[in-house]
């Protein structure tokens, strides 16, 4: 703690304590003045020992209302690295990205082009290979800071491949090959804006609890522009000891207004029943005039209180009761028609209606 106070005196307050063995708000407080070092340094030491089994942690300078702007990267082992352009990441909760949308409504061309080039430098002179994140913060007036780089595919990858067409598990899959970068840096090219929003087992009604129960009925949006990563399917059971991250929905259009529109849609398109989700939250934010205008930063949920705007539950138990029962009917009329007949039921759902009228 006395080294922390003195580097923090150097530094000059707020500063934020961060372990150093893992992230995801793990181990981390924002002091703003000597008196509440101590008690902070211990809390976040305690905390990133009981995460990650290490207590180390390390100081950095706080940055009021930055904005999260990372670069994906591409590096081989041949010693070429390139970026794939910016996402920003500055929708959070708890330090937990919840929108990423590419291109951020700040970067100019010779910003983009300045960080590029500090996230390639970076990777270079650590020798490094693989798809890779670098991370800033960045303030009101465009400064940037490095804040740390992730040696991984991100959640938000889709994001990047909508805008430049490029599969980044093949380019992974390509670099561990041993096989040279297909693309130049001159040659990347980002199209349009796309928008991911990360839909959690959460009730942002309640504080963003946790909820976990069996998904009764699930229906995705689907259109062009429009894109679903997701590992859950109805009856799929939400347990408490996992990520609560369901799926990703993603979208692109020729521009970022075109993309809320197309978001705001999907979202709408969107059915989970037999969870809380972050759906109705996302709803909320697509129509906040402060995230449309991108007046946004890791601060936005606090400074809007968005989830303190929405309505409590009310009644969705009982709609998604009957449209899980309406599924689990059409369900079982669907064997029906396979065992009854001897064949596989049709795989558009208008043919398997007409048959089973047919059968009546």
């Amino acid at each position: 703690p006395e080294e922390a106070e003195a580097l923090a005196m150097d530094i000059g307050y707020p500063v934020l304590l961060k372990a150093a063995a893992g992230g995801g708000g793990k181990g981390m407080r924002l002091v703003r003045d000597e008196a509440e070092m101590a008690s902070a340094f211990r809390a976040a030491q305690s905390e990133a020992h009981s995460a990650f089994g290490d207590g180390r942690v390390y100081l950095e300078k706080y940055i009021e209302e930055p904005r999260h702007i990372e670069f994906q990267i591409l590096g081989d082992e041949h010693g070429q690295i390139i970026h794939l352009n910016e996402r920003e990441c500055s929708i959070q909760r708890r330090h937990q990205k919840l929108v990423e949308e590419s291109p951020s409504v700040i970067m100019t061309p010779e910003l983009r082009a300045e960080m590029g080039q500090a996230a390639v430098r970076l990777a270079s002179e650590a020798g490094y290979s693989n798809a890779g994140t670098v991370e800033f913060l960045v303030d009101s007036s465009r400064n940037y800071y490095f804040l740390e780089m992730n040696t991984r595919l991100q959640v938000e990858h889709p994001v990047t491949e909508w805008i430049t067409g490029l599969d980044l598990v093949k380019e992974q899959i390509r670099i561990a090959a041993g096989e040279p970068l297909r693309i130049q840096q001159d040659r990347v090219q980002a199209r349009g804006h796309a928008i991911e929003v990360r839909v959690y087992a959460e009730d942002p009604a309640s504080n963003f609890m946790p909820s976990t129960g069996k998904i009764s009925f699930l229906q995705e949006p689907q259109g062009i522009g429009v894109r679903c990563d997701s590992g859950i399917f109805s009856g799929s059971e939400v347990l408490r000891y996992y990520d609560p991250l369901l799926a990703k929905l993603i979208v692109w259009a020729p521009t970022r207004e075109e993309a809320l529109h197309r978001l705001r849609r999907a979202l709408h398109e969107y059915q989970i029943y037999g969870v809380e989700t972050t759906l109705p939250f996302f709803v909320r934010l697509v129509d906040n005039p402060a995230f449309r205008a991108g007046k946004i930063s890791t601060h936005f949920l606090e400074r809007e209180r968005l989830a303190g705007q929405l309505p409590q539950r009310d009644g969705h138990g009982e709609a998604g009761a009957v449209v899980s029962a309406l599924h689990h009917f059409l369900q079982r009329r669907k064997m029906a028609v396979i065992q009854q007949n001897g064949v596989a039921a049709p795989e558009s759902k208008w043919k398997l209606i007409g048959r089973l009228e047919s059968l009546r």
